[in-house]
């Protein structure tokens, strides 16, 4: 899915949450004798693109509304594409040192990055080498990066055997 930039995952978690229609109900599960006495899972749906993520794991609606944030932040990442100017961002000019792009998966800037990696991957028609050459890392390094998540990784890959390209290793 295409859309205008800014991409929906480098937004500030307020800004991202007012284009969110946020639902609130119970859910079945481990959590005990308490569990569902309260309306604690949460599930937010990106108006925009109709992406939606869900977190139930918690007893508490804001644990919840934390983790579904993320994982909806992720989700965008993977599913929406934005065209995107010809030089990394600030962002990933400042998380890169060299050819190295250290980033903790559970880090807040970690759905951005992987946004504009997978961006850059869609303009450069999926050529790693390629891609990564231009946002100024190793090869290595951004196949680290797409690892962490798995949907992210299936889509490069199945992008790339589409195309003719080796899938890329674990």
């Amino acid at each position: 899915m295409n859309m205008k930039p800014p991409h929906p995952a480098s937004l500030e978690p307020s800004r991202l949450l007012k284009q969110c229609d946020l639902g609130l109900g119970r859910s079945t599960g481990p959590g005990g004798q308490h569990r569902n006495r309260r309306d604690t899972a949460v599930t937010l749906t990106h108006e925009p693109t109709g992406i939606s993520a869900t977190a139930t794991e918690r007893r508490k609606q804001q644990e919840n509304r934390i983790t579904a944030l993320r994982r909806l932040r992720l989700r965008l990442a993977v599913e929406v594409r934005t065209p995107r100017p010809p030089k990394p961002s600030e962002l990933w000019n400042t998380r890169r040192q060299g050819r190295s792009m250290s980033v903790n998966p559970q880090h807040a800037d970690y759905p951005r990055l992987l946004a504009e990696a997978l961006d850059v991957l869609a303009l450069m028609n999926w050529d790693v080498a390629k891609s990564a050459g231009r946002l100024g890392i190793s090869m290595s390094q951004m196949t680290r990066l797409l690892r962490h998540e798995k949907p992210a990784f299936a889509l490069v890959n199945n992008q790339r055997q589409e195309r003719g390209f080796p899938p890329l290793r674990r």
